[in-house]
C-alpha cells in the first residue's frame, strides 16, 4: 500500500475555514461580526464567526467568499490570509483540524441579511466580540486577525487575496 499523497493533494486536509468580518469604524478601529446560530443548527444560540465546509474542488479562500454570500450577503472589499491556523482535536473521528483563518473587511454602513442558519448578528468591538466567542481556537484567530487589520501593513502586501473581479 501506497501511503504517499497523491498528486495535489492538501497535507493536512483542510475541511473547513474561520472567517472574521470586519467593518471600519468612525474612530479609525474595526468592529467585528458575530452571528447567533439557529436552534435548529449545530452549535445552536452560541455566536460564532462565520465559518463552512469546503466544496470538492474549492480552496478555502473560495469557501470564505462563498459563505459570507450566503451567509449575509454582504460585500467584500478585502480578503486577507491570516497567519494563525485554528486547530484542534476531533474525538469522534480521531482527528486533528487544521482551520485556516480569514478576514474580510466589508464597508463601513454594511449590515448582513442572514440566512436561516442564524437568528441574530451583532457588530461587536474586539474585547466584546472575544467574549463571546467559545472557542479557545477562535478567540486566537480573531485577536490574530485584529492585529493584521490594525498593526500588520507590512504583512499585508504577502496575506491579501486578490478578489475575483
Amino acid at each position: 500500500m501506497n501511503d504517499a499523497p497523491r498528486a495535489g493533494a492538501r497535507s493536512p486536509i483542510i475541511r473547513v475555514f474561520d472567517c472574521h468580518l470586519a467593518r471600519p469604524t468612525p474612530a479609525g478601529g474595526y468592529e467585528f461580526l458575530l452571528l447567533r446560530r439557529s436552534s435548529h443548527k449545530i452549535y445552536a444560540g452560541s455566536w460564532r464567526m462565520i465559518g463552512g465546509k469546503l466544496n470538492a474542488e474549492e480552496t478555502a479562500w473560495q469557501a470564505c467568499l462563498r459563505e459570507i454570500t450566503e451567509e449575509t450577503q454582504l460585500p467584500v472589499q478585502r480578503l486577507l490570509a491570516v497567519p494563525y491556523v485554528n486547530r484542534f482535536y476531533e474525538w469522534q473521528h480521531d482527528r486533528i483540524n487544521d482551520i485556516p483563518v480569514f478576514v474580510a473587511v466589508t464597508k463601513a454602513s454594511a449590515s448582513p441579511v442572514l440566512d436561516d442558519e442564524h437568528s441574530d448578528f451583532s457588530w461587536l468591538a474586539l474585547d466584546a466580540a472575544l467574549e463571546r466567542l467559545p472557542w479557545p481556537g477562535q478567540r486566537d484567530g480573531l485577536r490574530a486577525a485584529a492585529a493584521l487589520l490594525q498593526e500588520g501593513e507590512l504583512l499585508q502586501g504577502f496575506l491579501e487575496v486578490s478578489l475575483p473581479s
